[in-house]
């Protein structure tokens, strides 16, 4: 199993001073799950290097068994550090394709071309595509190959718009996730804030929230074997 994991290198949180990045839970538990089970995992990034980790899940209410591990793996934390460049990666390598939250893919991977042509590629080729929380804003720009939006009549879940109410960010982040989802024809469900939900529709794996990782995990696990 060669599984992509894309990760944003956006790092700043809109006109608000603070930082934001990828969340590390939505990162470490699907790195560590597939890791387990024997996948070779490439990390890549729309600028390569570093993938800035979002400060608001590095405290002590957003950490798990999973950031622990994460925070005491000196492998993972330099493959963090060291990404590939999205516009290295060939498709063809890789078996299947996940991309983690956190609020830094509404602004880079929603619109980089880059990254929508390699969701278009896998889902062409039939290969699970795998989302989570803010990651399905990765899903704005790509498109079946009849140019309708790949998740139009696709079973489809993200961040809630009522979780980013909650977290206050709806004026701050530049679309919500629920409301692009539906825009774009996706069927959208989900269910009380903050629970863990995924949902499944032929290769196309989305979760709700940070709880939600472990389930998209667990299904891209399925959907290889």
């Amino acid at each position: 199993m060669n599984i992509l994991f894309v990760l944003t290198s956006h790092d700043k949180l809109g006109d608000t001073g603070k930082k934001t990045g990828f969340w590390i839970e939505e990162f470490a538990n699907p790195y560590y799950t597939l890791l387990d089970k024997g996948a070779d995992i490439t990390l890549a990034t729309p600028k390569g290097g570093v993938a800035p980790i979002d400060p608001s899940s590095d405290t002590p209410d957003a950490s798990t068994k999973d950031t622990q591990r994460f925070k005491n793996d000196a492998m993972a934390q330099e493959k963090i550090k060291n990404t590939l460049a999205l516009s290295e990666i060939d498709p063809n390598d890789y078996d299947a394709i996940f991309y983690p939250g956190g609020h830094g893919p509404l602004w880079d991977l929603a619109n980089d071309a880059t990254s929508i042509g390699l969701i278009e590629a896998f889902n062409r080729q039939k290969k699970p595509v795998g989302f989570v929380c803010h990651a399905p804003a990765a899903l704005k720009g790509a498109k079946n190959e009849d140019g309708s939006p790949l998740v139009k009549g696709k079973k489809v879940t993200g961040f809630t718009n009522t979780e980013e109410e909650a977290v206050q960010l709806t004026n701050v982040v530049p679309f919500l996730v629920e409301d692009m989802l539906k825009e774009n024809g996706g069927i959208y469900s989900k269910k009380s804030d903050w629970a863990p939900y995924a949902v499944q529709d032929g290769n196309l794996i989305t979760g709700q929230n940070p709880a939600s990782s472990e389930l998209v995990a667990q299904k891209l696990l399925v959907s290889l074997n």
